[in-house]
């Protein structure tokens, strides 16, 4: 790619704008365009219940949801690169794991007193846990990275860390009261919508911060294309690169799920979407795009939630993985026309 102005960066943004509107206009109450336009100008005292959806709930869902799919991108990208591996993504390291581990020490193991919604107790007590449990496997990934130099073995160590995660949730939900299961299971689907004005500012803040640190290792990303050792012999230092990836895809995907629940597939298929558009592997384009291709797969994942069905509205990660796993099956099929490492 010549240059920065690649078409496809003028239709991501075109789609980001066109789905973020459609995300403040349609859902179980349809708002019309001019309400909506004087209600984002401060100027909705005409439209007292309105204004109350859009500024209470879709606006922050909206927000919530660019900036969870970027992180989530840009965090599978990291990763498909550092272990060369075509299918690796935020949940292959554990991370995700370690934060529903953290979540479900607190709702199975609480008497029922940290209900999503309930208070806002308890709603940090779930936010504290999700961050506490995915810093807990972060830092053990982090530890055997400065033991291990093989990148397949710390893949394999963080696939039996998440193992090892979900056995333990396994047995707390054998034992638990079936109404904790329900509230842990309800967390599980993922959700935008649970993110207010007051909270955002916390997600958006961790998140963008790995996000900023991951812009900031784009030429040792470059470098880990021609391999570790091709890598090391350009001055790149290995060990700390790596550990800054894990670090940085640590801190994102754990503010994405402390905030959200566990999102599927965005991390795992966005990435191979920005290399079609692309048809390039070099992160100074890559990274990028699948910011921008992350947050239109979340806003359009978010918007098809937003369709009421059954007297609700459909979860998260009951639409993710319809537009994920072709994307997936497309890439183990046509592998070779991709442009990788």
């Amino acid at each position: 790619m010549r240059n920065r102005f690649h078409p496809a960066f003028i239709i991501l943004n075109l789609s980001v704008l066109i789905l973020f509107v459609l995300c403040l206009l349609l859902g179980s109450v349809r708002i019309p365009m001019d309400a909506v336009l004087q209600i984002l100008l401060g100027r909705g005292e005409d439209y007292p219940l309105w204004n109350a959806i859009i500024i209470s709930s879709r606006l922050p869902q909206a927000i919530t949801a660019i900036i969870a799919g970027g992180a989530l991108a840009v965090s599978g990208l990291m990763l498909q690169t550092l272990f060369r591996n075509p299918l690796a993504g935020p949940s292959i390291l554990g991370v995700s794991d370690g934060a529903n581990l953290g979540v479900a020490l607190v709702m199975l193991c609480s008497g029922g007193t940290a209900g999503i919604g309930v208070t806002s107790t308890g709603f940090l007590s779930i936010i504290l846990a999700a961050f506490i449990g995915a810093g807990a496997v972060m830092a053990i990934i982090v530890f055997f990275s400065n033991i291990v130099n093989n990148s397949v073995m710390l893949l394999i160590i963080g696939i039996m860390t998440a193992y090892l995660a979900s056995s333990v949730i396994s047995i707390l939900n054998w034992v638990a009261a079936p109404d904790q299961v329900n509230q842990f299971v309800m967390w599980g689907m993922g959700d935008f919508s649970s993110v207010s004005m007051e909270k955002l500012p916390w997600m958006a803040g961790a998140a963008i911060l790995g996000i900023s640190l991951s812009f900031l290792l784009t030429k040792q990303l470059n470098a880990l294309l021609l391999g570790d050792s091709y890598a090391a012999n350009l001055g790149v230092n290995i060990r700390r690169t790596r550990t800054l990836i894990f670090l940085s895809a640590g801190v994102q995907t754990a503010a994405v799920t402390a905030f959200c629940g566990p999102v599927s597939f965005i991390g795992l298929a966005v990435p191979h979407i920005a290399r079609l558009l692309l048809g390039s592997s070099n992160h100074r384009y890559l990274l990028p795009a699948s910011v921008l291709c992350g947050a239109v797969m979340a806003l359009l994942c978010n918007l098809l939630t937003s369709i009421p069905l059954g007297g609700g509205i459909l979860p998260l990660n009951a639409i993710t993985p319809i537009i994920g796993a072709p994307v997936i099956i497309y890439v183990i099929l046509n592998r070779r026309n991709i442009h990788y490492f």
